[in-house]
């Protein structure tokens, strides 16, 4: 049995174990007869593109081995039959300081992805389930003193609601923040804005209100990111250290900015991935950070 300590009091804490799993072969009908409203949605703000699971699969190797190469370890998951994109378990659940909180995910189908984590669950002290609503870890956020939790198509008033009264009946002492965006459609919050280190951020603007954005520039130093930037997914880096992230091969203009602020900056070649609107932060699931 795999004895689980969970922590994670920021998106950017020295990355010491994360969950992933791979791709399964069963892939996701794009252009359907019977395509999902929220999918129609979504498809007007994110790139939907048929992807090649073998080639996700040996990306995702590629991510593994540079993960563990770090010192970083990497539980794979086991699969979850009947799922389309089993390997974003970003959504599953998440961690904030030393709760596991389970997700409620919106999708029915995607729903049987989280049982692998049982296991897990088994030797952790804390964990939340929610009582109502919905709430994706793609749409969570950490922030000093504060959870930012985005309100796009895949969660709820209600989840974020339920996060806090969740939050509080494990002690942990935070405001859970919703993030409004200006347009419908959108997937998770962090394909349009992710926290990449200390008080930095990367934000695609076009989406949000006026409120919002004062409120991340008053609490951050913003890289702004171009529709197509966004379109790519090139928001969804994955910090491992507070100095220390990895971006996604094509993402040259973000990785400069972030070069210039001091960062160390890794790549991986993840063109597979990004064919659906999920990159190098929905293929892994942080479950302790230093």
């Amino acid at each position: 049995m795999i004895v689980l300590t969970p922590h994670a009091t920021s998106e950017y804490g020295a990355l010491r174990h994360v969950a992933m799993r791979h791709a399964s072969d069963v892939t996701t009908d794009l252009d359907g007869p019977d395509i999902h409203p929220v999918l129609t949605r979504q498809k007007t703000t994110s790139s939907w593109q048929p992807y090649d699971p073998a080639t996700v699969r040996a990306q995702q190797d590629t991510l593994i081995d540079l993960l563990r190469g770090r010192g970083t370890e990497v539980t794979l998951l086991d699969a979850a039959p009947g799922c389309p994109v089993q390997h974003y378990p970003r959504d599953i659940a998440f961690v904030i300081d030393h709760v596991l909180v389970m997700a409620r995910l919106n999708a029915t189908h995607r729903r049987p992805e989280a049982d692998a984590l049982a296991p897990l669950l088994t030797g952790a002290p804390h964990v939340a389930h929610l009582d109502e609503g919905t709430i994706e870890g793609g749409d969570v956020a950490l922030h000093t003193g504060t959870v930012l939790v985005g309100l796009g198509e895949e969660t709820s008033p209600a989840g974020v609601a339920a996060l806090q009264r969740a939050l509080a009946q494990h002690g942990v002492d935070r405001e859970v923040r919703p993030v409004r965006f200006a347009t419908s459609g959108i997937v998770h919050l962090d394909d349009h804005f992710n926290i990449v280190a200390p008080r930095t951020a990367l934000i695609h603007r076009a989406v949000f209100p006026p409120a919002e954005l004062s409120w991340f520039e008053q609490h951050f130093d913003l890289i702004d990111l171009t529709g197509a930037e966004a379109r790519a997914v090139q928001a969804n880096v994955l910090a491992i250290a507070p100095d220390s992230v990895i971006v996604a091969a094509g993402s040259g203009r973000i990785a400069l900015e972030l070069a210039a602020r001091g960062l160390e900056v890794l790549t991986v070649d993840y063109r597979e991935v990004t064919r659906i609107p999920g990159s190098l932060r929905c293929t892994t699931l942080p479950l302790t950070r230093a």
